[in-house]
């Protein structure tokens, strides 16, 4: 179907109100848009609070009120004229702005497609004053608190066929119900309330932002967040970001200011998606209230009709700045969050009747001993007794494994005082959170050795995530810290320990260092399609990078010969077929940098320890101080929580205590 023919006509000076219908285009797309334009008006004029009242979804009437400076009564007309402000006067004022609104054309596009009226009184002022319809109306006296109130009502009323283009009242609502939530996020020092056909909706007291986000984003953000606080020269950024355990399937609860107007800006939601890349893999968004201050003049807010983007002088700092201080709130675990993670006890501590990791407790009597031992035949444990003979220090027979991979060397003691680390009966675990002696573990007629005088007893500060007592279903690990029971997902846990280890280690490639690999003592072969053949000879130095050499032996068989150290446990075949498989999709280069972090994090699952693997203590106990030293240790590679704390007042009130 051919467009129909424009109509010629000569060039001629637009009417004042045909202009500013047509700015009201770009200025006044819905309601929600005129609340916006108003909201800012008033808390540029130092409002500490503000009234919103809507009919009918914004359509019908949209009044604000507010307890600002208020207008004099000669500025009123002006307030209505196109290309009039009180908050830029130069090229300069331009380029500083540091105000919310300073455009000069709002209230000038609101009042040609609806009709409004300004009431407003200053301070010192006898009364109030009044101004209907346009720029060229009537300024007469009125009545009214100090501040202004804007009355918008019959919003498109001389434009129907703008109005025909808005949904439903409840979705208008929606919108402008949106607007103020994002401003009073932004300004928790300003006190808000929002009523509805008559009715109040919500009203927030002035008050902290911590408290504002928890009213707004609600009290499930308020449990799963982290606070944020980082400055780098005339950058800071602060707020919360959300755990990504409450990770939600819409990205509906993000908001991000600068310089505390609302942005929804690419280079910034990029900057904070890559920083949860690492915790936060599928896709899953993450909730956060985050506000960056810097320089006016290093931003530009003039780029976009409704101020809702902006234009950084220099955007690759920013958006550095922005990645690495949401990724480094993001690496402290709530467990450790207190401060450095925790230090091995030292050796003066180890007392004679200490558990060593792989030493038969010195209570234990010989047919006490546990059938563990049967269980060590996965490939996910290395045996503790290896190491060239370097043994558990006395003449203990070795009834344990130790956790592998694990960042103490072979043959270390992950262990703690008798009164103060890796007990092995529940009754002693009692006075690792009191001031009192503990009872005695030792079964009647044996001596238990004393304590020396360097023995400190265990803190939180020390082991925040506490001392094993149980496995549960062989998925779950029960563990005791002062302040209740501690519940861990040895899977989850073990594969986010796995996936930091196998990151640094890349890293440190990067850096010169060599990739740690097992050389395979007689490769692994299996069958593989021409593809992954190819693959296997095209990619080989990106293989190499990875820290695996996986060779073709004929056309149709690969050998993996060797493998990241970090991975010598797992199932070779797998893990070659899972590398060759992503390095084919999406090449060498994207899977080195775009992709790593997937593929690091599948190479991890596969190799940390399954359900069903049945601990020793010191084993679990060594999971433990593994989490408490790795960073994001709080959730695993896919945003699931990896531990969970149970308080005793939650305990106490499963069993009525106290009622």
């Amino acid at each position: 179907m051919n467009a129909p023919a424009p109509t010629h006509r000569p060039i001629q000076q637009l009417p004042d109100q045909l202009i500013s219908q047509i700015a009201a285009g770009e200025v006044v797309e819905r309601p929600s848009a005129v609340v916006k334009e108003l909201l800012e008006n008033a808390l540029d004029a130092g409002a500490t609070q503000v009234t919103v009242r809507l009919e009918e979804g914004g359509v019908k009437r949209i009044a604000i009120t507010d307890n600002g400076r208020g207008i004099p009564p000669e500025e009123l007309p002006l307030a209505l004229a196109r290309h009039a402000t009180s908050k830029i006067a130069s090229l300069t004022d331009l380029e500083n702005v540091n105000t919310l609104g300073f455009r000069g054309e709002a209230l000038a596009s609101i009042a040609s497609v609806a009709a409004v009226k300004i009431t407003s009184r200053t301070q010192g002022a006898a009364h109030a004053w009044e101004i209907v319809g346009s720029h060229q109306g009537t300024v007469s006296p009125s009545s009214g608190p100090f501040g202004t109130t804007i009355d918008v009502q019959d919003l498109y009323f001389n434009t129907p066929a703008r109005r025909k283009f808005l949904k439903s009242e409840q979705t208008e609502y929606g919108h402008c119900a949106e607007v103020v939530r994002r401003i009073a996020l932004a300004r928790p020092d300003v006190s808000f309330s929002l009523t509805h056909n008559g009715r109040t909706i919500d009203h927030w007291n002035t008050s902290e932002s911590a408290k504002r986000s928890a009213q707004i984003l609600g009290g499930d953000f308020a449990e799963a967040r982290l606070q944020l606080d980082e400055s780098a020269g005339p950058l800071r950024l602060h707020g919360y970001v959300g755990l990504p355990t409450a990770s939600k399937a819409r990205a509906d609860s993000q908001y991000f200011y600068v310089n505390g107007r609302f942005v929804r800006d690419k280079l910034l939601v990029h900057a904070v998606k890559a920083a949860y890349e690492d915790v936060l893999h599928g896709d899953r968004f993450p909730s956060y209230v985050l506000a960056l201050e810097l320089d006016p003049a290093m931003v530009d807010v003039n780029v976009h009709p409704s101020k809702i983007e902006v234009r950084f002088r220099d955007s690759r700092a920013v958006h550095q700045f922005v990645f690495h201080a949401v990724q480094r709130a993001l690496a402290r675990t709530s467990a450790t969050a207190h401060g450095d993670t925790p230090a091995p006890v030292s050796a003066a501590e180890i007392t004679p009747s200490s558990t060593s990791l792989g030493d038969t407790p010195s209570w234990r009597r010989p047919h006490e001993q546990t059938s563990f031992g049967s269980q060590l035949a996965s490939p996910a444990w290395t045996s503790g007794s290896g190491g060239g003979g370097g043994g558990g220090g006395g003449g203990g027979s070795r009834a344990s494994s130790t956790f592998s991979p694990s960042p103490f060397p072979p043959g270390s003691r992950w262990d703690a005082p008798t009164g103060a680390g890796v007990p092995q009966r529940t009754s002693d675990y009692g006075a690792l959170f009191t001031g009192t002696p503990k009872p005695s573990s030792q079964p009647p007629g044996v001596q238990e050795a004393p304590l020396p005088e360097t023995t400190r007893p265990a803190s939180d500060d020390d082991f925040p995530l506490g001392f094993a007592l149980a496995q549960l279903h062989g998925i779950y690990v029960l563990a005791q810290n002062r302040k209740g029971l501690v519940l861990v997902d040895m899977h989850a846990a073990h594969e986010r320990i796995l996936y930091e280890q196998l990151k640094n280690a890349l890293d440190a490639q990067a850096g010169g260092e060599q990739m740690q690999v097992q050389q395979m003592l007689i490769p692994v072969t299996f069958f593989a399609d021409a593809i992954e053949v190819g693959t296997a000879q095209e990619e080989h130095e990106t293989l190499k990078a990875l820290g695996f050499d996986i060779a073709a032996v004929s056309p149709t068989t690969l050998a993996v010969r060797a493998v990241p150290t970090l991975l010598k446990n797992a199932d070779a075949q797998t893990l070659a077929r899972d590398v060759l498989r992503d390095v084919r999709e999406f090449g060498g280069s994207r899977v080195l940098i775009e992709r790593r972090n997937e593929l690091l994090g599948t190479l991890a699952c596969h190799t940390a320890v399954r359900a069903n693997r049945i601990l020793t203590q010191p084993e679990m106990n060594a999971l433990l101080r593994q989490m408490e030293a790795t960073e994001r240790a709080d959730q695993c590679n896919h945003g699931r929580p990896t531990w969970v704390q149970l308080e005793i007042a939650a305990l106490d009130k499963l069993f009525l205590r106290g009622q």
